[in-house]
């Protein structure tokens, strides 16, 4: 079964309290409905089988959006969900070993792709947790229907469904958050009008946070490269975000027929990353997207189409040198200069980069109730995408003309599948499908900053190779699932379960050209401070993997536990290797994308306990643990970014009112490391969280501490630390340091319904 984050869309009030809210708080909640609602919930595929069920309760995810603005962070509290730390609000949720475009992400049915070299924007970004209404992660065997063009899982994120009355019904919240650390606070609002046939809503949300600071120092340096600019040896520079989103949403039904519209729009001056060598300085994303769903005699049928149009900026932000190169004029330094005193062009002022981007699609399901109890799925997937990623003149080395990095980025796929779920009998669940995929690439020619055969990085003669290739690609990808659900009797059940899954190559990993240490440095996915070079020739990554489940509920339902080994194998895995005989151990390298063969096995453990109910209140004991041994069977290295063995282990009061609750999380040491990225590793640790939160008819309160020891530790997930400095000179930046997590941090958070 799918794992399913049951989350509270949060029901909205007067739009001009949220900006009242400046002590604010989290995690919009809502009060009952009133009993004259009928909710009718926009369902997509509805599985019985397909992963394994894990829950994070309602109460758990308002105390999580209390204390986070990043919408992947609520997915960690699953065994073998973690998230790869990039921005504030962009962390990239990792399954299995597996992350990013390896996994398919929808945000309200929309499949999106990320429009950045170093992929700040990826698909959750556009969706704050006070928005989130339903998540569901597909683990281990994803069915066909679902999954598509990804190896890993599946991630589903939807804002809460529409609501419809016999009566005109107008309801609403509004709340907002404070936090201490990064003095960050934020706003969130939604109000909406329902009656029996029709149904609007606004929903908008506002965040903002500076830098945030280390338990204890962790660097040797306070220099930032601008001058009278100087950082405390535990703020970790670059951390700092600003981000707005806004959602219209319409939606009519009818007897047999749901026709629900959203417009969304979002907004981000600035989120500055602290794993890279750029930071966003603006995104800008405007979303269109229908669904029609039908009630057929035969089941149901639901049609999807959507655009989405991205205008995304980089450049260095305030933590990072600004000007380079040497001013020809009186010898005076770039950065006391304005540009047009410079007509020699020999300083440079910044690096303006530019990714525009369209996205469009469409999809189409049936869901036919069969005889005997089964259901066939069948349906198709369309999806065109187009890129532009270039970066405009700045002076100096960046100039005279404009470095296409990608010139009109093609990327469309099509599919078709079909899907038998079977009930064989009480016990005995049968689920398998196909899945084909047509995905054809291509980009246009491309130049760099000079067109002189003597430029640096051999611009000229790199873009020229480039030129007179073959740039354009097709393949015809193969899905293949089989899984077995068993009911052994009313305590026990087990799933077994087989599948090929397949994955092309996005255009970052393809068609970035040139190997120039500056250039190359700015095309970098995973946040390890090399340069990365495309490579035309990627094949499809294959994986096949062996998944199971064995799960235990004891005859009262108070204690439950599960254990979920797996073991995936992937051919054509995309890794890097060296780009040039260059490479050398203790410093940042320039690596081109390659496929090679990886292995990743483990296993997920969960559990949770009522262990009793007095006068103190319902006490509850739940906790995950997992474990990944993930290897480069070419090169019998270890996989980047992989935390060998993490968990989390809570202990929650429910009384009066009251929600409390009391969080271990934890990670063994990480030294099994990407050789070829010279990876570092990172110390075992462990943090403490502590949440409280009331909640009175209409109005709830959230208070707790993060990090409450205190604990200084580094992000085994985090990359590495290039935050300030003269981030585009490779190497002109201290190596070997990570990204620390943030030190002891306060929230407080309100929220009021009706």
């Amino acid at each position: 079964m799918p794992t399913t984050l049951t989350l509270n869309a949060f029901r909205m009030s007067r739009i001009a309290m949220a900006i009242v809210m400046s002590t604010v708080a989290v995690g919009a909640v809502a009060a009952e409905p009133p009993a004259d609602i009928e909710q009718i919930v926009i369902e997509g595929q509805r599985h019985t089988a397909g992963g394994h069920l894990k829950t994070i309760s309602e109460a758990d995810v308002r105390r999580l959006s209390a204390s986070t603005s990043d919408t992947a962070s609520l997915l960690a509290n699953l065994a073998g969900v973690s998230v790869n730390q990039t921005g504030a609000v962009s962390s990239l949720p990792m399954i299995r070993g597996l992350s990013d475009d390896r996994l398919r992400i929808k945000v309200d049915g929309m499949d999106m792709i990320s429009a950045c070299p170093n992929h700040m924007n990826p698909p959750l970004s556009y969706m704050a947790p006070s928005d989130v209404g339903q998540m569901t992660v597909f683990a281990g065997i994803t069915p066909v229907s679902v999954g598509g063009d990804s190896i890993g899982g599946t991630v589903i994120s939807e804002s809460k469904a529409p609501s419809f009355s016999d009566t005109a019904v107008v309801e609403g919240d509004v709340g907002g958050f404070s936090r201490s650390n990064n003095n960050a606070y934020g706003t969130n609002v939604r109000v909406s009008r329902s009656t029996q046939t029709s149904f609007v809503s606004y929903s908008g949300n506002y965040s903002q946070g500076d830098n945030y600071t280390a338990a204890e120092n962790f660097k040797t340096t306070t220099q930032s490269g601008r001058p009278g600019h100087t950082l405390p040896l535990d703020e970790v520079a670059s951390t700092a975000y600003e981000t707005q989103n806004h959602n219209l949403r319409y939606a009519y039904r009818t007897d047999e027929n749901l026709i629900d519209a959203q417009l969304g729009y979002q907004n981000m001056p600035s989120q500055l990353y602290p794993n890279q060598r750029m930071d966003l300085l603006d995104n800008q994303q405007v979303r269109l997207n229908v669904n029609w769903q039908r009630e057929m005699d035969w089941g149901q049928l639901q049609t999807r189409v959507y655009h989405e149009r991205v205008e995304h900026g980089m450049d260095f932000g305030p933590d990072r040198q600004f000007w380079y190169g040497t001013n020809a004029v009186g010898g005076n330094p770039c950065d006391t200069i304005r540009f047009y005193d410079d007509p020699a062009g020999s300083c440079a002022a910044g690096m303006p980069m530019f990714s525009d981007s369209q996205n469009t699609g469409l999809s189409v399901t049936a869901e036919i109730e069969l005889p005997a109890r089964g259901m066939l799925r069948v349906g198709a997937d369309l999806q065109q995408f187009r890129l532009d990623d270039y970066w405009t003149a700045s002076g100096g080395a960046m100039g005279p003309g404009t470095f296409q990095n990608i010139n009109n980025g093609q990327r469309d796929r099509s599919a078709l599948f079909a899907e038998h779920e079977l009930q064989l009998s009480d016990a005995w669940l049968v689920m398998y499908g196909a899945r084909v995929e047509r995905v054809v690439r291509n980009a246009d020619e491309v130049q760099g900053y000079s067109t002189a055969m003597n430029a640096l990085g051999m611009q000229a003669m790199q873009a020229n190779a480039f030129n007179n290739a073959d740039r354009k690609t097709s393949d015809t990808n193969i899905d293949l699932t089989l899984l077995t659900r068993y009911e052994i009797n009313e305590q026990v059940n087990m799933e077994v379960g087989v599948a090929r899954k397949t994955r092309s190559a996005n255009l970052y990993e393809a068609y970035p050209w040139s190997s120039w240490m500056m250039a190359a440095s700015m095309n970098n996915l995973v946040g390890d401070g090399n340069g990365y070079v495309g490579n035309l020739n990627l094949e499809p990554e294959v994986a096949h993997t062996l998944s199971g489940s064995l799960n235990w509920r004891s005859a009262d339902r108070n204690y439950e536990a599960s254990i979920n080994p797996y073991f995936t194998r992937v051919d054509d895995y995309i890794d890097a290797v060296a780009a040039n005989a260059m490479w050398r151990p203790g410093q940042y390298n320039v690596l081109q994308y390659q496929n090679q063969q990886a292995d990743l096995k483990g296993v997920d453990l969960t559990l949770s306990a009522n262990l009793f109910n007095n006068a103190s209140g319902q006490w509850q004991l739940a906790g995950n643990l997992s474990y990944i041994d993930a290897e480069n069977t070419d090169s019998g290295a270890g996989l980047y970014n992989i935390i060998p063995m993490q968990g989390r282990l809570s202990l929650s009061q429910q009384l009066a009112g009251w929600d409390n609750s009391l969080e271990w999380v934890f990670a063994g040491d990480k030294d099994d490391v990407s050789a070829i990225r010279n990876e570092m590793g990172t110390d075992s640790y462990s943090i403490f969280n502590l949440r409280l939160s009331h909640t009175w008819d209409q109005v709830r309160l959230d208070l707790g501490v993060e990090n409450l020891l205190d604990e200084f530790y580094y992000l085994p997930a985090g990359g590495t630390y290039v935050a300030q400095g003269s981030t585009m000179t490779m190497n002109g930046i201290p190596f070997g340091i990570g990204v620390p997590g943030m030190g002891r941090s306060l929230f407080a958070g309100i929220n009021y319904s009706f």
